[in-house]
């Protein structure tokens, strides 16, 4: 009986499965996504049917551009993945004239996105051989990370070997990996950051929108941020220069594009999540950086192959309308950060998104045809503050606080330790609500507090680290060091914490 209830089990299950429409059909493919004549078979994976780059012949090929380019291309091993491959970055630049812009380009950091890693393959390649790009390439410093997470890329899985999301990292820090990009990363400190993904343009919940579900319609989806610690100039230029720019090139090209979202459950409710605020991704923290940050969406992840050439040439395509747009704007975009760089506008410890409905294109899996879809969207390009503080002059942190020490110092920020005991008029935070979530989150359990903050006098030793707000990176700081902000070192756990304790993390108002 109990072997006959599991076979009935089993058909049934079988049957719903069959019944799900195919959200890749060769229909849609032909009709919406038909791959591109235009690309030349250059970079390994575009030689061959099957497969991907795989991380030998990205060695060959990154070594043949160096060969062929000697003068103007050189590759830096920055060390070893968890399983221990060592992970290159290419420097491309035909002088060295500081005058030129500096470009940040990184693909893979999520395993199972390949399209990422070969438009950039694509990219190096053109930018090097064709003559048309000579006058770009002079104008241009570029420094480009083409795998970023080997381990996951070579068994086409989103996570670094030890399970961590290393576009979830970027404040903890806590991958190897993510360590390590982020050194090379700040010392190169690019004007430009870009980074390459690919999206799933079937999700589970599309199966409940429209009578039998839905399928992406977007080509490429840009994220840029909305975190309003991210200079309100940055932000603009970024969407009005940039990302306009390239959505023209998307245009010529019949690509389809918008800004990015993703679906997530709100009440019971389906709602379409629009834009980036979080530090602990590199969309907004490139951005809070003072630079100009894109991530990149192109439609691509659970659908193998199909399409490959058309999602390789998107992401060549991006990558060249940005590098046309830095050059062509090069003093406009130094002048922007610098603006940004100064700005002494109230520090947001945390925002919400504002709500409303829009209507998406989507592929409507039933008709096979294009549709106006009503959505919420929960955007965070329209945030608005919830808890505010004033921009401090500098912070003071204790010197036995070695973990946020190393991992400020990874994060290219500027310490200086006073060199004489000195008395302080600061602010101080106490803990008066403390809650730790009972699940663990990439590898630590949250910690979720609320902060009376006082302000004291206090002496600090000889040795206590003083981190000005007058620096390149500053507006990563109240992202790290607010304790309420969400991907702060309390928040992730970084500093342990418990109800009624003062913080080791004090807050100068003025100068002293």
């Amino acid at each position: 009986m109990r072997n006959r209830i599991i076979l009935i089990i089993c058909v049934f299950v079988v049957c719903v499965l069959q019944a799900q429409p195919n959200p890749q059909s060769k229909k849609i493919t032909k009709k919406f996504f038909p791959d591109s004549e235009s690309l030349l078979p250059i970079t390994p994976a575009l030689k061959k049917k099957r497969g991907y780059t795989n991380y030998k012949e990205l060695i060959n090929f990154i070594d043949q551009l160096k060969e062929s380019h000697p003068s103007v291309v050189s590759i830096q091993y920055i060390g070893e993945s968890q399983k221990g491959y060592n992970i290159p970055v290419v420097h491309i630049k035909t002088s060295n004239s500081s005058e030129k812009i500096k470009i940040w380009m990184q693909a893979g950091l999520h395993g199972n996105e390949p399209a990422g890693t070969e438009g950039l393959l694509y990219y190096m390649y053109s930018i090097l051989n064709d003559a048309t790009y000579d006058k770009l390439l002079d104008g241009v410093d570029l420094l480009i990370l083409p795998m970023a997470n080997i381990d996951g890329y070579l068994k086409d899985n989103r996570y670094a070997a030890n399970g961590l999301d290393l576009n979830r990292d970027q404040t903890k820090l806590m991958a190897p990996e993510t360590r390590l990009i982020k050194k090379v990363f700040t010392d190169f400190n690019a004007h430009v950051g870009l980074d390459f993904h690919e999206y799933r343009p079937y999700r589970k919940d599309f199966a409940q929108l429209s009578d039998f579900g839905i399928t992406s319609a977007y080509d490429t989806m840009f994220l840029y941020s909305g975190n309003l610690n991210v200079p309100e100039n940055i932000r603009n230029y970024t969407n009005n220069i940039f990302v306009q720019n390239a959505r023209k090139v998307m245009d010529i090209k019949n690509f389809r594009h918008r800004e990015y979202a993703s679906t997530g459950k709100y009440a019971g409710e389906i709602h379409f999540t629009q834009g980036s605020s979080n530090a602990r991704s590199s969309a907004t923290n490139y951005a809070l950086n003072n630079m100009i940050s894109t991530l990149f969406e192109v439609r691509g992840v659970g659908i193998g192959k199909t399409s490959f050439k058309r999602r390789v040439e998107i992401t060549h395509e991006l990558a060249l309308s940005y590098t046309q747009t830095a050059v062509d704007n090069t003093s406009e975009v130094k002048k922007e950060i610098q603006i940004a760089i100064a700005h002494s506008k109230p520090v947001v410890v945390t925002s919400k998104r504002k709500v409303y409905k829009d209507t998406i294109k989507a592929i409507d899996l039933d008709t096979e045809s294009l549709i106006d879809l009503e959505v919420v969207i929960r955007d965070a390009l329209q945030s608005s503050p919830v808890l505010e503080r004033s921009k401090p002059y500098a912070y003071l942190i204790e010197a036995s606080q070695l973990a946020i020490i190393e991992k400020l110092t990874n994060l290219g920020i500027e310490m200086i330790p006073l060199t004489e005991d000195k008395l302080f008029t600061v602010e101080a935070y106490r803990i008066i609500s403390y809650n730790e979530a009972s699940k663990v989150y990439e590898k630590m359990k949250l910690q979720k507090i609320k902060t009376k903050v006082t302000r004291i006098q206090k002496e600090f030793p000889s040795g206590t680290l003083l981190i000005s707000m007058q620096q390149q990176r500053s507006n990563l700081l109240p992202e790290v060091l607010e304790p309420e902000a969400p991907n702060s070192f309390v928040s992730f756990g970084v500093l342990k914490t418990k109800l009624d304790e003062t913080l080791p993390i004090y807050r100068v108002i003025i100068k002293q």
